[in-house]
């Protein structure tokens, strides 16, 4: 069976780092083969040079487009400049007969500006929210999400969030076992939780205090099938309950019964996908009370059953890519 074609579009001025986000995650082999077929395209096919001035050489033009299954715009040069107008006609084709299309940090402009994200939910780089809101305003822009995906259109936020969007698509694409893989050769985490708030203000934690949060996640997310309270986690880092719900909500953008919810439903997902426990097992295992409560959680996550999301993710589901049995 065909791998799928990944289109990679470079452009005067591209930003290095934002070229190789993508063709790094895109490029990676697991048990020596290939996930993926990148094609690096250019509007004519000519060579262009990145805003360090290194020469990118594409391995054809805008004609690539049709050939692939998911098309990435990696960043844009210039928020005032507006894509040419054949990039623009190709990316609607390209949507129309039903490519994904993603844009990552500010490539989340390329396509807007083409149309793609009218009356959509989108994420760019929270530098730019205001100036993109002004431009846009006909795009729902989640000033907050790490990823967006809305019909068929996924954006995502800074440099450091378009890897999070990639292990998402590698994960659409195939299954969390997969993007597992391919984040433990990265080595970065499978899955971030919490959105842009936590790093606008303070990217980085400078207290003692905030050390001892980030240290209690590795703690929990050890143990999610215990139950935890708010009072004894204080306890445990020494901290107040209002000290500790402050420092936990900077360091993860989101309280504590969200960001457990979120990492138990994560690892129901995973278990889902990579093993033939029962459903009963999974929801001791996840952390959640009963079944009634796992399902409910799960449900109001992704809008299906854990049931349904194993037959379609699976280790013995057909969705499931043969290439790498």
């Amino acid at each position: 069976m065909a791998i799928p074609v990944i289109g990679l579009f470079v452009y005067p001025n591209i930003n290095p780092f934002h070229f190789s986000i993508p063709h790094i995650i895109f490029n990676i082999k697991i048990d020596d083969k290939l996930l993926f077929d990148l094609k690096i395209f250019s509007i004519d096919g000519q060579p262009v040079k990145t805003d360090q001035s290194i020469m990118i050489i594409p391995d054809g033009g805008i004609e690539l487009m049709k050939e692939s299954d998911l098309i990435i715009i990696p960043g844009w040069d210039d928020f005032n400049r507006k894509p040419e107008q054949l990039l623009i006609q190709e990316l609607n084709w390209a949507y129309q007969t039903g490519i994904r299309i993603v844009g990552l940090c500010y490539g989340t402009y390329a396509l807007a500006y083409a149309g793609l994200l009218d009356h959509k939910k989108a994420a760019t780089h929270w530098m730019a929210e205001q100036d993109f809101s002004e431009r846009f305003p006909q795009v729902h822009l989640d000033r907050d999400a790490l990823y967006v995906e809305d019909q068929r259109v996924v954006t995502s936020a800074g440099t450091g969030a378009a890897l999070d969007c990639c292990l998402y698509l590698v994960r659409e694409i195939y299954n969390a076992q997969i993007a597992n893989k391919v984040s433990r050769v990265m080595v970065i985490p499978p899955h971030r939780e919490g959105g842009q708030a936590q790093f606008i203000e303070q990217p980085v934690a400078k207290s003692s205090q905030d050390a001892q949060i980030n240290l209690l996640l590795d703690f929990l997310r050890k143990n999610l099938a215990l139950q935890h309270n708010i009072e004894d986690l204080a306890e445990r880092v020494n901290m107040t309950r209002r000290t500790f719900t402050r420092h936990f909500k900077k360091a993860t953008g989101m309280t504590l019964v969200n960001w457990l919810n979120t990492e138990r439903i994560r690892l129901s997902c995973e278990l889902l996908e990579t093993t033939n426990l029962s459903i009963e097992k999974i929801t001791e295992l996840s952390g959640f009370n009963n079944t009634v409560s796992f399902r409910k959680n799960f449900r109001e996550k992704y809008g299906t059953s854990p049931q349904a999301w194993r037959k379609s993710f699976g280790i013995t589901s057909n969705n499931t890519q043969p290439y790498l049995t």
